[in-house]
């Protein structure tokens, strides 16, 4: 649990804030849409939502979940959205307090949660979050005093090449794509701003939570091992978990070399 103090609170806000507009990009980006105009509104009568009715968490819950015009059901993922993405603004300043550090991570975060649901959604990963995340990852790096730039370019170049090198082998083998390039592009963005020490426990993590998730998607398709799993929120989920808590010395235990 962390202190909360105006700061908590602040970075709470502002991450339930961004957690709305992520909602936006979510919806409209796959869609080709401008996410910045219109202003939200129902997508069944087209009723531009006000302000008031359209507070970030409070709002689906006021309103039950539904269209104050049409009646028409939100999905409960919006809130859902939000708060993640609150929590994880108010925990990320709690961890790393007011430093550069901490506005990378704000942005890394933003970025990993929206694209892992447009994921979910659509099996996509868009270039916009992926390769823009690279070089703002690898930019950050040569700015931010507390990182060190070759760390970040090295966790690039090994992010992108483990799963680069992974997919080239499994199409060899079995003459079929079995990873997109979304994620070999997600896993050298997610070196370029953790560093290359990241890279095994990422990988550990994320393939463990893949598993786990993936069988239920699996019995939940019946289309058994044929069933499409997106990989990128795994990886994501797993790049939090490494700049929430201190993993590194659980991983010298495992890895002492």
């Amino acid at each position: 649990m962390f202190d909360i103090d105006p700061f908590t609170i602040f970075f709470f806000i502002l991450g339930a804030l961004l957690g709305s507009f992520a909602n936006v990009v979510i919806y409209r980006l796959p869609k080709d849409q401008s996410v910045v105009t219109p202003r939200s509104h129902c997508p069944k009568c087209g009723k531009i939502i006000p302000w008031y009715l359209n507070i970030p968490i409070f709002a689906w819950f006021f309103l039950r979940g539904r269209c104050y015009f049409c009646k028409e059901p939100f999905s409960v993922r919006y809130p859902i959205v939000e708060l993640i993405m609150a929590l994880s603004f108010a925990y990320l300043y709690s961890v790393y307090g007011l430093t550069w550090s901490l506005l990378e991570y704000l942005i890394f975060s933003f970025g990993l949660i929206t694209a892992s649901v447009i994921d979910l959604d659509h099996m996509i990963l868009p270039d916009r979050f992926t390769l823009s995340g690279i070089v703002i990852g690898l930019l950050g790096a040569y700015l931010n005093p507390e990182r060190d730039f070759m760390d970040a370019l090295v966790g690039f170049l090994i992010g992108g090449g483990v799963l680069y090198a992974t997919a080239y082998a499994y199409f060899l083998l079995r003459k079929i794509e079995g990873m997109g390039g979304g994620d070999i592009k997600l896993l050298g963005w997610i070196g370029a701003v953790c560093g290359w020490k990241a890279i095994p426990f990422v990988l550990i993590a994320s393939s463990g939570l893949g598993l786990l998730f993936g069988i239920f998607y699996i019995l939940k398709s019946k289309q058994g091992l044929k069933t499409g799993i997106p990989f990128g929120p795994y990886l994501s989920a797993a790049a939090l978990i490494y700049i929430f808590f201190d993993v590194e010395p659980f991983m010298a235990m495992a890895f002492p070399f």
